[in-house]
């Protein structure tokens, strides 16, 4: 069972059944008994045309719910419309419902879920094992957003306005960047990459084949940045921790083991977008990350230009975790008092702030403080990979300190 060619097929065919007048919710249901029923039936009679199969058997499964669903009019008109199986045009929906699932009345976790059901063709169970919640839950939070995606006036951005009965004609379809738009999709992909892996899908790898089909369906500058950041992040996945499941920080990552490749590529796709000069802020997380996959070592490191990048961060977005990154690479460029300096002047409530504050104050020769404040940083940590980490910097600076 070839899944990958499953999920890339998920978009168009959802995007043909809202075409033929079936509403998104209906329409999604559908699409995934279809996938459930190619998972049943291909392994022993693959179809001739995979796409096609599905949209006849979504559609089949749609007029059956529609048929059972006695509240709604001429459904049964529906059966005489039935197109006849065969080739499906081609048409890619993909960016629609990458718009249509980046809905603003949606929350961040409903649009990641939905855009991983809708456009990335994932199973509820699979997107609740990723999230660690029971698969009832991630049900709920998924027809939740389904209905709001439905019933809101989004519609018409797939060519079934609100009001009219199905069966009848579409009107002209809406813009493709309606509900949504570009910044709001983006920022739901960077929330499925950085959700990184748990359960039997890898979602950070599934944000790169998302943001991938992305980038080939809209030129912009900010999707290529995000593309790039994503690949120069993941290049590193596998020297980010030890055999025994521990953090490895970046400074003593083994820099052999990163993808060479996925960096080569990164770097290219974020040249090509700081060419045009529409500078956002993926692109300076991507210019930041290309800086560190440049370095040979970490004392190689070009802070200098990383501090300036953090600035230009931080004029797009001022935002106060961007200005805790900055201080320390200023710890790094200018010294850690340097760094203590421009860290003094952020909210100790920030997350991660103890942590920072640690760093600076060991590299500064302040090891009791540094200790204290790792051991704080601890308790505060949002995961226990990160918890122990921390634990154990504080536990080496005390042993040092006893000796």
């Amino acid at each position: 069972m070839n899944e990958a060619l499953l999920r890339s097929l998920t978009p168009s065919v959802l995007g043909i059944l809202v075409r033929r007048g079936a509403d998104f919710a209906a329409a999604e249901d559908a699409v995934q008994d279809a996938l459930v029923e190619a998972v049943r039936v291909w392994p022993t009679d693959p179809p001739r045309d995979p796409k096609g199969w599905l949209v006849t058997v979504a559609w089949r499964r749609f007029l059956d719910a529609a048929r059972a669903d006695s509240a709604r009019r001429r459904r049964e008109d529906l059966v005489d419309e039935e197109p006849a199986p065969g080739p499906v045009p081609a048409a890619d929906d993909t960016l629609q419902l990458y718009f249509l699932c980046a809905h603003p009345s949606l929350t961040p976790s409903s649009a990641v879920a939905l855009t991983l059901r809708a456009v990335g063709g994932l199973t509820t169970r699979q997107i609740a094992q990723a999230y660690l919640v029971p698969e009832a839950t991630m049900a709920q939070r998924i027809s939740r957003a389904k209905r709001t995606v439905s019933g809101d006036g989004v519609s018409p951005a797939l060519g079934a306005p609100p009001g009219r009965r199905l069966g009848e004609k579409p009107r002209a379809r809406g813009r493709f960047d309606q509900p949504g738009d570009v910044a709001t999709v983006l920022r739901v992909l960077y929330l499925v990459f950085n959700e990184g892996y748990s359960g039997d899908v890898d979602l950070a790898a599934e944000a790169i084949r998302l943001t991938r089909q992305l980038a080939a369906a809209i030129d912009h500058p900010e999707v290529a940045g995000l593309l790039a950041l994503m690949l120069l992040h993941h290049a590193r996945r596998a020297a980010r921790t030890a055999p025994d499941g521990s953090l490895v920080p970046l400074a003593e990552q083994d820099r052999g083991r990163w993808d060479t490749e996925a960096i080569a590529e990164g770097v290219a796709i974020l040249q090509a977008a700081l060419a045009r000069d529409r500078l956002g802020e993926f692109q300076a997380q991507a210019a930041i990350a290309a800086l560190h996959a440049d370095a040979p070592t970490a004392g190689e490191t070009d802070w200098v230009q990383i501090v300036e990048w953090y600035d230009e961060l931080a004029r797009l977005t001022d935002s106060p975790v961007v200005r805790l990154n900055r201080a320390v690479a200023v710890g790094e460029a200018d010294g850690p008092r340097a760094g203590l300096a421009a860290l003094a002047a952020l909210d100790d409530a920030l997350p991660r702030h103890a942590a920072v504050a640690a760093y600076l104050h060991e590299c500064d020769g302040d090891l009791a403080t540094a200790a204290r404040l790792y051991a704080e940083a601890a308790q505060k940590a949002p995961n226990l990979a990160e918890r122990d980490h921390l634990t154990r910097q504080a536990a080496r600076l005390n042993a040092r300190r006893s000796r």
